[in-house]
């Protein structure tokens, strides 16, 4: 039995680690940043949209969709003003030291004209936990870099 456990916390742990395009969180399958939603949209719509393969980008090694032309090149000009934070990996999965990386696209929040994204049905209280997030994120985004 304990080598049942063991077995079951290895294959977790092969499973939970991230794919990373160069700096950004792309899933597990494919190359495409936030599930292919359109970051540009969080801004200037306050709501999750899908971005299309006739509008994409190439930032930091992934691909990025957008929903118009527009939204693609407003990010093509200031990226980082639209990227999420911590690679877009979970923010409260980064605030416990954890790379989250099936992240929610429909959940979100901007704070302070950032984007922070994450996995589960809401936000705990990010309010409370993006400090904990800012001060872990060296340490996670080192170890992404493994």
């Amino acid at each position: 039995m304990k080598r049942l456990g063991l077995t079951c916390l290895c294959i977790a742990a092969v499973w939970t680690m991230p794919a990373l395009a160069g700096e950004v969180n792309t899933g597990y399958f494919g190359n495409v940043a936030i599930e292919g939603y359109d970051t540009v949209a969080y801004f200037t719509e306050k709501r999750a949209v899908k971005g299309s393969e006739k509008f994409q980008s190439e930032w930091l090694g992934a691909t990025w969709q957008f929903s118009s032309d527009e939204n693609r090149k407003k990010f093509d000009a200031s990226p980082m003003d639209y990227a999420p934070q911590y690679g877009g990996l979970c923010s409260e999965g980064v605030a416990f030291n954890e790379m989250t990386v099936n992240i929610e696209p429909e959940v979100w929040q901007i704070i302070d004209g950032k984007l922070y994204l994450s996995a589960g049905a809401g936000f705990e209280d990010l309010a409370a936990n993006r400090p904990k997030a800012d001060a872990n994120w060296p340490a996670v985004h080192a170890e992404l870099q493994k």
